[in-house]
């Protein structure tokens, strides 16, 4: 149990009492970054917060029968639950990610304690075993709308194994055909109006899906000079669109980009671009980075959720050039907030490069824009105001739902 846990209930009722559920990446990622973010916001905030982090290193020296097991239900959970709600007496529980030790049973276990749960959808995961809706460097929905996702196994689209992914796709069948996730989860959150979409075509409630994107705070006001040159942040890997923008750096010498990532193409993306790739880098200097950056490049091929990068980006008042795909044609406004090309296309990719170097005013004019779409929606006040309106619903939804009952 965590320490220092109360199990008295707070006299101010405007603060809430959140316990957050994640199951943590072997290679740190944006979701792990966006639940961190939002405890810390939230504690910030006066509100009592409590975290459970399941690890997937702990999937190291598991059988494969035991962590399919795990995937489909793990009791773990539900005894965790069952003791934690007893002793902390939460408002609401939010979810992040499942995959693979926590599973969905944490949905039922919380539904028949009566705490309302909300998840938040970071991924396609629900509708795609992969996540992502990409297979091949090119958008696939093979699965979307399928019962039973069958082509994911038949392509071994998760972690490139038949059984991992027949084991996802298990998972998925049982708890469509449970209703975990029609019946048990109180309030989605998808991160803008393109994902709600997907989800919503994917089978999920529309009713019950909320819109709050990722958020980050600044600490410092943007530089309005001595800006220039370019750069990529992100996960070196297929999905991200990284050959396409070794591509256009190829196409175009004078491109002044620079690569800050890692991932499993690092090797690849160092000898193609040389001393332009930086490898990782802390987050406060990558922030100082951005701030006398002139743009953000984001290739990607997948219907990217919502990047961090894009909306720390626009705190430092940095336009971006991004594929007109998904979450990105819907957050980056073409010719305003920067610019976007077809996805793949380095071609296009690159003459937009040219074009921001060769412009710019116009570019500074973007990162202003940038900017004030920045202290507009993103900022740690307003991402405030929106969760806890979620958290908010979710528990009126809850009580509603009880009164029904006993009436």
């Amino acid at each position: 149990m965590n320490k220092g846990v109360r199990s008295d209930r707070r006299p101010d009722r405007d603060k809430l009492r959140v316990w957050v559920v994640h199951n943590a990446y072997q290679q740190r990622g944006g979701e792990d970054s966006v639940m961190e973010a939002e405890v810390s916001l939230l504690k910030a905030q006066g509100h009592e917060v409590a975290t459970w982090v399941r690890h997937n290193d702990d999937v190291r020296g598991m059988s494969r029968a035991s962590l399919a097991a795990q995937t489909l239900w793990s009791t773990d959970t539900t005894a965790k639950v069952d003791a934690f709600v007893r002793e902390f007496r939460p408002d609401v529980i939010h979810v992040h990610n499942t995959l693979p030790l926590v599973s969905p049973a944490v949905f039922w276990a919380a539904h028949r304690a009566g705490v309302p749960i909300v998840q938040t959808l970071h991924n396609f995961r629900m509708m795609c075993p992969q996540g992502t809706f990409l297979r091949d460097g090119q958008v696939c929905e093979d699965c979307l709308g399928k019962s039973v996702p069958w082509p994911a196994v038949v392509h071994r689209c998760y972690r490139e194994s038949a059984v991992q992914s027949g084991a996802v796709s298990a998972m998925l069948v049982l708890h469509r055909g449970l209703g975990t996730f029609q019946r048990k989860v109180t309030r989605f959150i998808a991160l803008n109006q393109f994902c709600r979409d997907k989800f919503i075509e994917g089978g999920l409630p529309a009713d019950r899906i909320d819109i709050k994107p990722n958020f980050v705070t600044s600490e410092a006001a943007p530089v309005t000079h001595s800006r220039s040159g370019g750069l990529y942040v992100g996960r070196l890997s297929v999905e991200k669109g990284v050959q396409t923008l070794i591509d256009a750096m190829q196409l175009h010498p004078g491109h002044g980009l620079q690569i800050v990532g890692t991932g499993p193409l690092l090797e690849d993306v160092q000898r193609a671009a040389g001393s332009a790739c930086v490898g990782g880098l802390p987050l406060a200097e990558v922030m100082g980075r951005l701030r006398h950056a002139a743009f953000l490049v984001l290739p990607s091929l997948w219907y990217e959720c919502f990047p961090r990068v894009l909306v720390e980006a626009f705190s430092c008042g940095v336009p971006v050039i991004a594929s007109r795909l998904g979450s990105l044609a819907e957050v980056i406004d073409d010719g305003r907030t920067g610019l976007l090309f077809e996805p793949g296309r380095a071609d296009q990719l690159a003459e937009r490069i040219r074009w921001a170097q060769a412009n710019p005013d116009a570019m500074a004019a973007m990162g202003r824009a940038a900017h004030a779409e920045y202290e507009a929606k993103y900022s740690p006040q307003h991402n405030h105001d929106q969760l806890v309106a979620i958290y908010r619903r979710a528990m009126a939804d809850v009580s509603s739902e009880r009164e029904a009952h006993v009436g």
